[in-house]
C-alpha cells in the first residue's frame, strides 16, 4: 500500500506544481509587459524627441542668452535640452543666473569651450574685434560639443523665438545635407531692409574676389548668401563630410592669404561657411529667421510683420539690450534681470 500511496502523493505534488507554474506565468505577465513598455520609452525614436538647442553665453552679453532661452522655453511644450556654451570665466555667472530665476525649470547642460582650438586659425582684424570672440566659432565645432543627438539647432544669442521650436526642429534636410540655413534672398520684406541700409546679400559682400583662391572656387559673386545665425544641423552628415576640418582649412588659408575679413559684410565666421556649404544646404522657412533687426538704429519692420515672425534676429551692431536699437520692446519682453546685478540694460533714461 505504501508504494501506491507514494505514487499518488507524487502525482498530487506534480499537479500542484503545474498549477503553481500556470499561476506564476499569469501573475508575471503584467511585469513583462511593463518591461517591454520601458524598453519602448527608451527607444531611439523616443530619444530623438529631445530637442538639442545650442546657445552661447558670452561675457558682456549673457542677458542675450537668457532672453533667448526664456523665449524658447516659454513658447513650446517640446522636450528641449539647452546646451549653454561658455568660456571657463563666464560659466559660473550663467549657471547662477539660471538657477536663481524662473529658468531653473529648464533642462540644460553647461559646456566649456576651449579657445585653444582656434590657435593659428583667426586673422586678427581691428575693425570689428567683437567678431573675433572665440564663441563666434562654436558653430564650427558642434559634433565635438554635442555627442548623443542626431539633429541639433544652433542659435545666435541675439535672437528671440516667438514660435514653437518644434517647428524649426522639424525642418527637413535633404539627403546628403549636413545643415539648413536661411537664404538671404528668401524674404521680400527683408529685401527692402537690405536696400535701405546698403547691406550685402551675395558672396561678393563676404569674399575677396581679387584673390586667386576665391576665384578658383568658381562661385559667382552674385550668388545669394545665407545667414548661419540659425542652423538646423545633422550631426551624422557633419561628421561624415568632415565639415569642421573643411571650415578649419579655410580659416587657416584666410590667416595666410587674407581671403575675407571683418571689413566685409559678414566678418570671419560666415565666410568659411559660405565656401564649405555652397550649394550643399537645405533651407529654413523664412519666417523662422527674420533678421537684420540690429543693422540700423533707424530702419524698422512693420509691427504686423514682426508679429507673424517665428524668430527675430538682431544681427548687426545695434543690439536690443543696448541703446540705440530698434524694436527693443519685443526683446525685453523675454529678458530676465541678472540676480547678481552685473548685466544691466542700456536705456535712454539709465
Amino acid at each position: 500500500i505504501l508504494p501506491f500511496l507514494s505514487v499518488n502523493q507524487i502525482l498530487l505534488l506534480l499537479l500542484v506544481l503545474t498549477v503553481c507554474a500556470i499561476l506564476y506565468n499569469k501573475v508575471h505577465q503584467v511585469p513583462s509587459a511593463l518591461k517591454n513598455e520601458t524598453v519602448d520609452l527608451e527607444s531611439p525614436d523616443e530619444m530623438e524627441e529631445e530637442i538639442a538647442v545650442v546657445i552661447c553665453a558670452a561675457a558682456g552679453r549673457m542677458g542675450a542668452a537668457v532672453a533667448a532661452i526664456n523665449s524658447i522655453y516659454s513658447n513650446t511644450e517640446a522636450n528641449v535640452l539647452f546646451y549653454i556654451v561658455g568660456l571657463k570665466t563666464t560659466i559660473p555667472h550663467m549657471r547662477k543666473w539660471i538657477e536663481n530665476s524662473k529658468l531653473k525649470e529648464i533642462k540644460f547642460k553647461v559646456v566649456e569651450f576651449n579657445p585653444m582650438v582656434l590657435r593659428g586659425k583667426i586673422r586678427q582684424d581691428a575693425s570689428r574685434p567683437e567678431l573675433l570672440q572665440p564663441l563666434n566659432f562654436v558653430r564650427f565645432y558642434l559634433p565635438l560639443l554635442i555627442q548623443k543627438h542626431e539633429k541639433v539647432i544652433y542659435l545666435d544669442d541675439d535672437i528671440i523665438v516667438q514660435g514653437d521650436i518644434q517647428e524649426l526642429y522639424d525642418t527637413k534636410l535633404a539627403p546628403g545635407h549636413a545643415a539648413a540655413f536661411s537664404d538671404d534672398c528668401d524674404l521680400p520684406s527683408t529685401h527692402e531692409m537690405v536696400r535701405s541700409v546698403g547691406m550685402q546679400n551675395t558672396y561678393m559682400g563676404f569674399l575677396d574676389y581679387r584673390k586667386q583662391a576665391i576665384r578658383d572656387l568658381s562661385i559667382s559673386p552674385s550668388t545669394c548668401s545665407f545667414n548661419p545665425g540659425v542652423i538646423v544641423a545633422n550631426m551624422t552628415e557633419w561628421k561624415h563630410q568632415r565639415i569642421t576640418k573643411q571650415l578649419e582649412k579655410w580659416m587657416q588659408r584666410n590667416v595666410e592669404e587674407n581671403l575675407y575679413s571683418s571689413t566685409l559684410g559678414g566678418g570671419v565666421a560666415t565666410s568659411p561657411m559660405l565656401i564649405v556649404f555652397h550649394r550643399k544646404y537645405s533651407t529654413i522657412n523664412p519666417m523662422w529667421h527674420v533678421r537684420h533687426l540690429g543693422w540700423s538704429p533707424d530702419t524698422r519692420y512693420s509691427e504686423h510683420f514682426l508679429q507673424e515672425a517665428k524668430l527675430l534676429h538682431w544681427n548687426g551692431r545695434y543690439k536690443p539690450w543696448d541703446y540705440p536699437s530698434v524694436h527693443p520692446d519685443l526683446w525685453e519682453n523675454w529678458f530676465i534681470p541678472d540676480p547678481s546685478g552685473k548685466f544691466k540694460l542700456t536705456r535712454p533714461d539709465s
